[in-house]
């Protein structure tokens, strides 16, 4: 028998397969799933964008190109970050690769060593420790609670340095919680990263999904020398509803993008040809259906919140996402008590009875470091968003 490296065995299983294996036994046996679980946009990619992809295919743009991206693409990218972020970087300092997930890996791969210490705040996007852990770091929480708005504070992420600590990861808008850190927050913390020389991953993957009159603000932004220490990650899956497209990117330093093209041409090389020309298609052209979809996303995030609301006299509650798509449920108040005779432990037990009874499909906040909470996505329907908050208040009153 084949034996599995270590470094694989160390990475925890998703936590959210087992949910998502049940949600898809009950639709295939023909039962209605509303699904409040889903990480992506529920709406289809801008014409446009899809009919350059075509266009590049018809024109032959079907070779191998430079692993690092398109130089076009790659140009474009750097003008974005310029006009939108009013960041400066050569096009030589951005690498495209096969979604933002790649790109975060490349960043902790191409920067931490074994035994280095990785801060990751509290709720969590699930892939995080797990990519540091196969990278021979260290995860260490920083917790960020929901009586602070799910922010971490620059004197908590001082406190857990230590002479190990290289790295930041710092995810704003933030997947699970939907908070957005302000500029004098952001500042703050990026004085602690630079005195103490932290590496700061900025995941910045839900930069246009912001609302209710808050602003996206880089940390690379704060000063040239933090910019010297920011691998800022972003791509077109979330803003632009290309999920499937599998393009993301990071800009970087220069001699940590020339490491992680050197070996990123050893391992994925380029990410497909026609997807880039989408890409640049999303990045040049009509930003309208973009901007469509967010005034959608704010519609059913205030109408979400309305309806949260009136289930506080359920012993539910949440924080109010400024950001992403999602919103952290509070259910810890019906831990202890039972549904169906059965007791409640925590936000898988939760998680399992509304699939099991009530057919809604949530995440359970446990798979990111929050066992107090489910998230819920709005990247649904309002019809089904409304049932499937229904469910969730008939749920809660038959707690006892």
């Amino acid at each position: 028998m084949i034996k599995i490296s270590q470094r694989v065995s160390a990475i925890a299983p998703s936590m959210t397969l087992a949910i998502s294996a049940k949600a898809n036994e009950l639709k295939a046996a023909g039962e209605r799933v509303i699904n409040f679980g889903v990480g992506e946009p529920d709406f289809d990619t801008p014409a446009h964008i899809v009919q350059a992809a075509k266009d590049a295919l018809d024109a032959g743009y079907t070779k191998y190109i430079a692993a690092a991206g398109l130089p076009k693409l790659r140009k474009a990218i750097a003008n974005k970050l310029k006009k939108e972020n009013n960041l400066d970087y050569d096009p030589s300092q951005i690498i495209v690769s096969n979604g933002a997930k790649h790109s975060i890996f490349n960043a902790i791969f191409a920067t931490i060593e074994d035994g280095d210490e990785v801060l990751i705040p509290k709720p969590y996007w699930l892939t995080y420790p797990e990519v540091v852990k196969s990278c021979g770091g260290i995860p260490v929480y920083v917790m960020a609670t929901a009586r602070h708005g799910y922010k971490v504070t620059a004197a908590q992420i001082e406190n857990m340095i230590t002479p190990h600590t290289k790295m930041l990861i710092f995810n704003s808008p933030c997947n699970p919680t939907g908070a957005v850190y302000t500029e004098s927050e952001i500042r703050a913390i990026a004085e602690v990263c630079e005195e103490h020389n932290l590496i700061v991953l900025a995941d910045e993957i839900y930069e246009k999904l912001i609302y209710g009159g808050e602003t996206h603000f880089s940390i690379a932004n704060c000063s040239p020398a933090m910019k010297e220490q920011t691998i800022v990650i972003n791509g077109v899956s979330k803003s632009y509803a290309m999920t499937g497209w599998r393009l993301g990117y990071l800009a970087c330093p220069a001699h940590i993008a020339k490491a992680i093209a050197s070996f990123q041409s050893h391992s994925t090389s380029n990410v497909n040809t026609m997807t880039q020309y989408a890409a640049l298609a999303a990045l040049e052209g009509d930003d309208k259906p973009m901007r469509d979809m967010i005034e959608a996303f704010g519609r059913r995030r205030e109408l979400m919140i309305e309806k949260l609301d009136a289930m506080k006299e359920l012993g539910l509650d949440y924080v109010k996402p400024d950001g992403a798509f999602y919103v952290m449920l509070l259910c810890d108040n019906l831990y202890g008590k039972k549904y169906k005779g059965v007791k409640i432990h925590g936000s898988m037990d939760i998680a399992d009875m509304l699939l099991t009874h009530k057919k809604v499909a949530a995440t359970p906040g446990v798979c990111f470091g929050d066992d107090d909470a489910v998230r819920l996505s709005y990247a649904l329907s309002e019809k089904d968003m409304l049932e499937g908050l229904e469910k969730i208040a008939e749920f809660a009153r038959e707690c006892e």
